[in-house]
């Protein structure tokens, strides 16, 4: 499988596929492809249904197939923001927002993440489940806004704002602190609690989450 991303702030991924070779992607991503893709929608046993429906997406997915020859589908972003592909392979996980999958390799398997402390999801802003991406193969994901990455070291530590985690490697540790001082919880307007991300692995963070935006709309619609 080739690819190319074009366009920001609204991208799309272009996936060229071999005769035989297969994307699986959430319902509503495809935009556009040649007419030899083969739709089939695909569940994966009643555990995995599940776990993809706790983690914020579709019990269901689509699986587009080449048939008779090389085919070509492209895949949208939802959000303003950007996508991004990663290489998974055994050892080379990744953990992602919820919501944050858009397509896939078929070889790349998507299971449910649990935060070690319920604390991390309850309070710190990225969802007490996020999706696992592990298997084989290149996955596309959603990015809202911006993206930067850091590669945090072993040890090495970001404390990052609700909502602004992307993904991070299967080997980060996330975890939740208070925001010191009465005064500063209180008044400083950044909530009450901060996520903390450890190393080592790779962080990815955006610039725009979708949450805050449907706030500030919310608080505007009101005003």
């Amino acid at each position: 499988m080739k690819y190319e991303i074009l366009g920001e702030p609204l991208p799309v991924v272009q996936c060229h596929l071999d005769s035989g070779e297969s994307m699986i992607t959430e319902k509503g991503a495809m935009c556009w492809m040649t007419p030899n893709m083969k739709m089939e929608t695909v569940g994966g046993g009643l555990g995995k249904m599940f776990g993809r429906m706790f983690s914020g997406e579709a019990m269901f997915q689509n699986r587009y197939t080449a048939q008779s020859g090389n085919g070509m589908i492209a895949f949208a972003s939802s959000f303003p923001g950007s996508i991004r592909a990663y290489n998974i392979s055994p050892g080379n996980e990744i953990v992602v927002q919820k919501s944050g999958f858009l397509a896939s390799e078929a070889g790349v398997n998507m299971s449910v993440f649990f935060q070690k402390k319920l604390g991390a999801g309850f309070f710190g802003g990225e969802g007490f489940i996020m999706q696992k991406m592990s298997g084989q193969g290149v996955v596309f994901v959603e990015i809202d806004g911006y993206a930067v990455e850091y590669d945090l070291r072993a040890g090495e530590s970001m404390v990052i704002d609700t909502g602004y985690v992307a993904l991070m490697s299967a080997t980060c540790k996330m975890d939740i602190v208070s925001v010191p001082g009465i005064k500063n919880a209180v008044f400083g307007g950044e909530g009450l609690f901060n996520t903390v991300v450890t190393g080592p692995g790779k962080l990815v963070l955006q610039t725009m989450p979708i949450n805050n935006v449907a706030a500030s709309l919310r608080i505007g619609t009101t005003n």
